[in-house]
């Protein structure tokens, strides 16, 4: 490694992307690639508003300027679509001083480690499996990871040990929590337990609930904002928006929180034409949303059918995805599961290996159905 380099950088591993096409394994030309690896709609954004965008960029946006810094118009939006889940008996609405915008969540996680745990002031909560960027990014800035288990059978957080890390972990303490509501890759959302125990927890310490998959769950804390200033809500246009893409998440939280990330931030970290689509995204929800029936429909079929396999466990699901692993056999499960992607990903069906397991998006019916009759016929050859 080169001098320079901070040295524990050699011991850590960035995060792998799904590679985006079949590369390495022989696919005929002619087979048809399913992209079910990565939680992104099946479905682009509509003919019509593509077109739209087109002529924004051509006409409106000036590629000698920079951005608007400022998101004054998106977070506008964005608050008014928030505010559209809160019930109207709540009396504090969401504003434009409680939304931050960033190039992805991933920033808006980096921004909240950078806000409250850097230089030895506070260590991290993760409960695996979960969404691996939160250990990941505190990782590369040298903060410390405190990781609990889940139960095998439903996902739930071990609560007992959450805990019991929080009162012993003191050099440094644990400042920030991170849950994912519903969970990746499990798919499963927060119970009432799990939400007591977070409402519970002391105001010194941050709860990030990372509701990436709401539109999809309809499940959502924001009403309790109001009442836990220590909360902060994590969303994206990656998933049910259509705009993986363009790389936009947003955080909603209290006014105090949102100035020390505004200060974290990098200025103009959104490019003009990501604005713009969020904000058409936004203008145009009812129409992008309207997909979201279809989609837990096909999702339900998907867990109806590939239940009905003996080889498979599939647990319930609140998200876009679901989870299985293969029921226990004579062989490693390690090497089945690793043989199971190849081959399907071989047939044109991409899905992911993670957490001893397999997390396949739910996709287009036509999609769906010709990645349940390559696992089923996968499944018998191994």
């Amino acid at each position: 490694m080169l001098n320079f380099i901070r040295s524990d950088l050699a011991q850590l591993t960035a995060y792998q992307p799904h590679p985006g096409g079949t590369s390495g394994e022989p696919v005929k030309s002619d087979t048809i690639i399913d992209r079910l690896d990565s939680n992104e709609s099946p479905f682009d954004l509509p003919q019509e508003l593509k077109e739209k965008l087109a002529w924004n960029y051509q006409q409106v946006i000036e590629n000698n300027r920079y951005p608007d810094g400022s998101y004054i118009a998106l977070k506008s939006a964005i608050a008014e679509y928030v505010n559209e889940s809160v019930p109207s008996t709540i009396n504090s609405q969401i504003t434009l001083d409680n939304i931050s915008i960033g190039n992805g969540s991933d920033e808006l996680i980096r921004s909240v480690l950078i806000a409250t745990c850097l230089r030895g002031e506070g260590a991290i909560l993760v409960a695996n499996p979960t969404f691996s960027m939160y250990g990941i990014l505190a990782n590369t800035l040298g903060i410390p990871v405190v990781t609990v288990e889940r139960s095998e059978n439903d996902f739930a957080i071990d609560l007992d040990a959450a805990q019991q890390a929080i009162n012993q972990t003191k050099n440094p303490p644990i400042r920030v929590v991170f849950v994912v509501h519903p969970n990746s890759p499990t798919a499963n959302a927060l119970t009432a337990k799990e939400l007591d125990w977070l409402r519970n927890l002391p105001e010194n310490i941050l709860v990030v609930i990372d509701e990436a998959y709401f539109e999809f769950s309809q499940t959502t804390v924001a009403q309790e904002l109001v009442e836990h200033p220590n909360w902060m809500i994590l969303r994206t246009f990656s998933k049910a928006f259509r705009l993986a893409a363009h790389r936009v998440g947003y955080a909603i939280a209290h006014p105090q929180l949102i100035t020390a990330l505004e200060k974290v931030r990098l200025p103009y970290n959104l490019p003009s034409f990501s604005q713009t689509a969020a904000l058409f995204a936004m203008n145009h929800r009812q129409e992008l949303l309207a997909s979201i029936p279809q989609l837990l429909a096909e999702r339900e079929q998907l867990v109806k059918q590939l239940s009905a396999h003996p080889a498979l466990k599939v647990w319930p699901s609140a998200a876009n995805f679901i989870y299985l692993r293969l029921t226990p056999t004579n062989n490693d499960p390690s090497f089945q599961l690793t043989g199971l992607t190849k081959q399907l990903k071989s047939q044109g069906t991409l899905i992911r290996q993670i957490s001893g397991g397999l997390r396949i998006t739910v996709g287009t019916p036509e999609e769906n159905q010709r990645s349940i009759q390559r696992l089923k016929t996968t499944l018998e050859s191994l």
